[in-house]
């Protein structure tokens, strides 16, 4: 799908609702994590700009007149694939520092990492046997680094942290030539021939996926959830076989979460809204992926959400029951930005002190309502306050006009010792806030018992 496509809901309503136990027991695990880690790297980094997409002929939109390498090589397709595939000979993360990554992350309150092992231009962050077309191989400067293996050490760094492990992976492969012959030319971002007429082809494209994902969940410890991207690989022209994937990749890794996104059916379970958050609260395991930056490829010079909005974003998402996963694109030599690494300081700072109303949480109807939106644990309810946006100080008083605290019941913010003093006038109730300097930015969390959660 293109970034910013919208996503359909409506496949949710197709999906295996007989689930097993043991998956119903690993998405409740899914769901109380919240909060990870993305991050989109490949040789696209070397240019700075949109990962794959601007490969596509039909994806115009990935090669913006103002694209540098688009227009120093006169904006000729040809030209700039040709050079695009070569830069795996340019790629050297000198300064690739795992241990900086998951130190960052942690303190942020990320519980997992989910990391582009390949991206639709084939390129591999691994050290896989099917293609030379990866981080390993001889023509790339790192192969002789002794982290070469880029995907083995960002596993091992963040598992090491306690980290859930994501294992991106895209179906789709525009490197190979199973799946754009190089005898025919290249329309879109699907195969360049009919698979149904060529089905030998469509059938080594098939082998060679399955080769990689068996390798992925094989040699690189215990993963938590395959993350499959290329929606456009499904039946009934893109057949890769889900279902044996899914087999087999469990009998290697059990207990495996799949996301086969915007696909739908039983090999989804859970969704992905990409650089979107659902107007509603959603009754099925989900995960917005968000950028940090205005994308997820890395970008000279890149602007970052400010902290406020990336903690309302975590708030909002949370509130309705889903997980934040925001990307972050390191730099070609394997840095995080200064900027990048303030925010998820500024984040960590917060975390800190309002966790408790974000791990672990369940939505609660009626979700958000004005400034204020609600998680629950049993019958404790938190109400997370959004700082306006042109002040950090809140309002002498905080008005509840649902989920009304149990009377004779404390009232506290989360980071306050003492109780705050509160009275309901008939059907809502006012809150008084401490006078002092509150215990955080951006956002407050009130804390109170209510009845029959």
């Amino acid at each position: 799908m293109k970034r910013g496509d919208i996503i359909d809901h409506s496949s949710v309503d197709e999906m295996d609702t007989q689930a097993d136990t043991w998956l119903e027991e690993r998405m409740e695990w899914f769901k109380d994590q919240k909060f990870g880690l993305f991050m989109h790297w490949g040789i696209n980094s070397v240019w700075g700009i949109c990962e794959s997409w601007p490969l596509s002929p039909a994806d115009e939109w990935a090669r913006p007149d103002t694209m540098k390498p688009w227009i120093e090589r006169g904006k000729d397709i040809d030209r700039f694939s040709s050079d695009y595939k070569a830069l795996n000979k340019q790629f050297n993360p000198v300064k690739f520092n795992p241990e900086s990554w998951a130190d960052a992350a942690k303190y942020a309150g990320m519980k997992y990492v989910c990391f582009t092992t390949k991206h639709h231009d084939g390129f591999c962050m691994f050290d896989t046997k099917t293609t030379d077309f990866k981080i390993t191989n001889p023509d790339c400067p790192f192969h002789s680094n002794p982290r070469a293996n880029v995907v083995k050490e960002v596993f091992e760094t963040f598992r090491q942290r306690d980290f859930g492990i994501w294992c991106y992976f895209s179906k789709s492969d525009w490197h190979v030539p199973y799946y754009w012959n190089p005898d025919s030319p290249v329309i879109d971002r699907n195969p360049n021939y009919d698979t149904h007429k060529h089905p030998e082809l469509w059938e080594k494209f098939v082998k060679y996926t399955h080769s990689q994902i068996t390798e992925l969940l094989s040699d690189y410890g215990h993963v938590d959830v395959l993350w499959l991207d290329g929606g456009q690989v499904r039946p009934p022209d893109q057949d890769i076989r889900m279902d044996e994937i899914a087999e087999f990749g469990r009998k290697l890794q059990p207990g495996l979460i799949i996301a086969d996104r915007t696909v739908g059916g039983k090999n989804e379970n859970f969704i992905t809204p990409e650089q979107t958050v659902p107007d509603e609260a959603i009754d099925f395991p989900w995960e917005s992926c968000i950028t940090m930056g205005p994308t997820f490829a890395y970008e000279f010079d890149s602007e970052y959400k400010p902290a406020r909005d990336l903690i309302h974003l975590l708030i909002d998402i949370v509130a309705k029951g889903g997980n934040l996963l925001l990307n972050i694109a390191p730099s070609p030599e394997g840095l995080f930005d200064e900027v990048a690494l303030q925010r998820l300081h500024e984040i960590g700072d917060w975390m800190a002190i309002n966790q408790e109303a974000i791990y672990g949480s369940r939505p609660i109807a009626p979700y958000k309502e004005d400034q204020i939106c609600y998680t629950q644990k049993n019958n404790t309810v938190y109400a997370l306050i959004l700082a306006d946006k042109c002040t950090e100080i809140p309002n002498e008083s905080i008005i509840l006009k649902s989920l009304l605290p149990i009377e004779g019941e404390s009232v506290k913010m989360l980071g306050e010792e003492k109780e705050l003093s509160w009275k309901q006038h008939g059907d809502y109730v006012e809150v008084k806030m401490p006078k002092h300097k509150l215990p955080c930015n951006h956002a407050w969390v009130l804390k109170y018992k209510i009845k029959d959660a």
